[in-house]
């Protein structure tokens, strides 16, 4: 994770307003890294892991979005934290509460399995610059 860019640590008010604005608890592993570095950067300056400003923003706009509505499957069962830099996004399944890391592909709609928890996410997406979650 040496190449791995870690912003400033998000404030305790940053954190309660993603859960006020999404009305889910941000699981405890990401909450005690944004506690850490209010986000990460990694390979080609890729959004690793978002800032807690920007996962409420990002997924309060994908679930009240009326184009997505007609276009996706519900978003209000993820809660995305980071992306791959072309359009998919990483996220938790908080209904119901699960671990595991998932991968939104963008083009398709699906929702599959990634990484067993935001370690396995990280030690994943930090050694491997390229598409790891396709298997």
């Amino acid at each position: 994770m040496a190449d791995a860019e870690l912003a400033e640590p998000a404030t305790s008010e940053a954190l309660a307003e993603v859960e006020r604005v999404l009305g889910q608890p941000l699981p405890e592993d990401l909450a005690s890294l944004l506690r850490e570095c209010n986000g990460m950067c990694g390979h080609f300056g890729t959004d690793v892991v978002w800032s807690a400003e920007r996962i409420a923003k990002e997924n309060a706009s994908f679930r009240a979005s009326a184009d997505f509505a007609k276009l996706y499957m519900p978003f209000e069962p993820l809660m995305f934290f980071g992306d791959n830099g072309g359009g998919d996004r990483f996220g938790f399944v908080r209904v119901p509460l699960r671990d595991d890391v998932f991968v939104w592909d963008h083009e398709t709609d699906g929702r599959s399995w990634a990484a067993n928890g935001l370690d396995d996410y990280l030690r994943r997406t930090l050694e491997d610059s390229g598409d790891w979650w396709r298997g």
